[in-house]
């Protein structure tokens, strides 16, 4: 086996990452499942508190238990049961339709309604479908005309951000994030129907967040619009959902999703992938300390650090990106970046007394909770295990066979 034999195909490395994988399943199949529903947050060590449920971490927790279950790992199916469950009976709004934001024990806490938070319960629901699960056809049919009643813009191809419980507009912003995430659960849609209006969502969505912005940015992703999707470089969020700047972990997001769209596509709208492949280098070029290492949180438009802590997530998605569009159009750039990331990751990121990833490094790479608190996500981890172990052709739920 020579020096260059990519990493993906070397049986040791291969073993390493499902014995990765099954490190985060065992974390949070056995901590994180809240007897009253929903879902538990996990400290530093691993260990269940509070009581606040959101609802992408409900979603996600379906959409990973989902691809467990399909991977043929025992008790699975449990788990996404409770989390649909949860969804249908426990983030469903009986009274004026859509998925609240958060709950706790006594109700709903938070009731708005977001679209960051509906494209999950659409990705959980697509999921769910694929495994045949009684709840599916109910949800996906319940949260597809939700989307398209109050979430979709059809003159800007696209979704609003957010609203009061009774739909009601709460501002005019309109997020790139959230935008994205739905293009991820639309492909899913697709893969789980077959149904074409799902996949031609998509790809408006990535015209206007990719073609039409980011292109006109030289490859950066902008974050924050007006209502008529005009860049907002002055808005200032919350740190952990709406930061200041650009995200260059969104930028390696979007490069594996636009690829994955060309593929679901039949590989038609080659704008896709070579817009993917220019994400990814401006991402490593502009987003990497190439002093310490890891991905620097958020950049300036100036592309100066602007978070300068280094965050797991931004790992994750370099790792699939690179694996994911090495598959389609091999460049040693992809490669390369695929070690010195997993390597980065597994001396930094990886936990290997509790299980599971730190979410946040400081500037001396030692764990901080300064956005982030615990073990927040099985979600992006997992993903970053699974993507490069099968092939290039869709999600992970059309993947594994």
């Amino acid at each position: 086996m020579t020096a260059d034999t990519p990493w993906t195909t070397r049986p040791y490395h291969r073993q390493w990452l499902m014995n990765q994988a099954e490190r985060q399943f065992d974390l949070f199949q056995f901590n994180a499942v809240n007897p009253k529903g929903g879902f538990y947050d996990l400290d530093a060590t691993g260990k269940p508190f509070g009581s606040l449920r959101q609802i992408h971490v409900t979603g996600r927790m379906v959409h990973c238990f989902a691809i467990g279950h399909k991977l043929g790992r025992p008790g699975c199916d449990s788990i996404v049961d409770h989390g649909m469950q949860f969804l249908w009976h426990g983030h469903r709004d009986p009274a004026y339709g859509g998925y609240c934001w958060s709950l706790d024990d006594d109700g709903f806490k938070d009731d708005s309604k977001q679209a960051y938070g509906h494209a999950f319960v659409l990705l959980a629901a697509a999921d769910a479908k694929v495994l045949g699960h009684p709840l599916a056809d109910r949800m996906l049919a319940d949260i597809t005309e939700v989307i398209e009643t109050h979430f979709w813009e059809e003159r800007h191809g696209a979704v609003s951000e957010e609203y009061a419980r009774g739909w009601s507009k709460i501002a005019d912003y309109r997020g790139q994030n959230s935008n994205m995430h739905m293009t991820e659960a639309l492909m899913a849609a697709f893969e789980a129907t077959g149904d074409t209006k799902y996949l031609g969502m998509a790809e408006r969505i990535a015209s206007l967040i990719i073609g039409r912005h980011a292109a006109a940015l030289d490859y950066v992703v902008a974050e924050h619009f007006d209502e008529n999707w005009n860049l907002d470089k002055d808005y200032k969020g919350s740190d952990m959902f709406r930061p200041a700047g650009t995200t260059p972990g969104h930028w390696l997001e979007w490069s594996r999703l636009l690829v994955q769209l060309w593929v679901l596509g039949g590989k038609k709208l080659d704008w896709l992938p070579d817009a993917a492949a220019k994400l990814f280098e401006s991402s490593v070029s502009r987003g990497w300390d190439h002093d310490k290492g890891g991905f620097y949180y958020t950049l300036d438009f100036d592309h100066k650090p602007a978070l300068a802590h280094k965050i797991w997530w931004p790992a994750t998605e370099a790792i699939g990106a690179a694996a994911f569009i090495n598959a389609h159009r091999p460049n040693p750039i992809y490669e390369t970046w695929y070690r010195k990331v997993w390597s980065f990751s597994a001396n930094h990121f990886i936990d290997p007394s509790n299980g599971g990833w730190f979410s946040e490094l400081g500037d001396d790479l030692k764990p901080v909770d300064l956005f982030f608190t615990g073990k927040p996500d099985l979600y992006h981890a997992l993903q970053a295990c699974l993507i490069p172990l099968f092939p290039a052709t869709g999600s992970l739920m059309q993947a594994i066979t």
